[in-house]
């Protein structure tokens, strides 16, 4: 029995370790662009100190704003975010099926005057690992954390169709 509590607490340590490395979040643009992120690709991107708040807890996170890593597929920001882009739709999904969907204009700090959406990829000084990580949608502002997904695995940029 001890044997197999060390041998599984060795294996989940394992995991912990390398499980982010071998995760990925698939991208898709207005246009059909994609793009594979790695962890090491999110890892090596700008990060900013952010603070998650879960069942009135806070916790201490690094993360990437949703912005830079919407450029990798062409997301229009800044003064481009305007007319029809204003109908635009971020649809981010979870490894258990979760899914959530923002307008694109909570991701421009241009709009918002700050970055309001991060890709967290470390929290509480550490890589993040399941049943929470290896990333999750961090929605600064929200009362309640349901627009925080974890184990994200997608990010697709869609376009609402145009009404009469």
């Amino acid at each position: 029995m001890q044997a197999w509590l060390v041998s599984g607490a060795l294996v989940a340590g394992l995991f912990a370790a390398t499980g982010a490395a071998g995760q990925s979040i698939a991208l898709t643009g207005l246009a059909g662009e994609t793009a594979q992120l790695s962890a090491a690709d999110i890892a090596a991107l700008p990060h900013q100190a952010v603070t998650l708040q879960l069942e009135g807890k806070t916790e201490p996170c690094d993360a990437v704003p949703l912005s830079l890593i919407l450029a990798k597929v062409g997301a229009p920001q800044g003064k481009a975010l305007r007319g029809p882009e204003m109908a635009d739709v971020i649809e981010v999904g979870a490894a258990d099926g979760y899914h959530v969907a923002l307008a694109l204009a909570e991701a421009d700090s241009l709009m918002r005057g700050e970055d309001q959406l991060f890709l967290a990829d470390r929290c509480a000084g550490a890589p993040m690992a399941p049943p929470e990580g290896p990333f999750r949608l961090v929605v600064i502002g929200d009362k309640r954390p349901a627009r925080s997904a974890r184990q994200v695995t997608s990010i697709t940029l869609l376009r609402l169709p145009s009404r009469p």
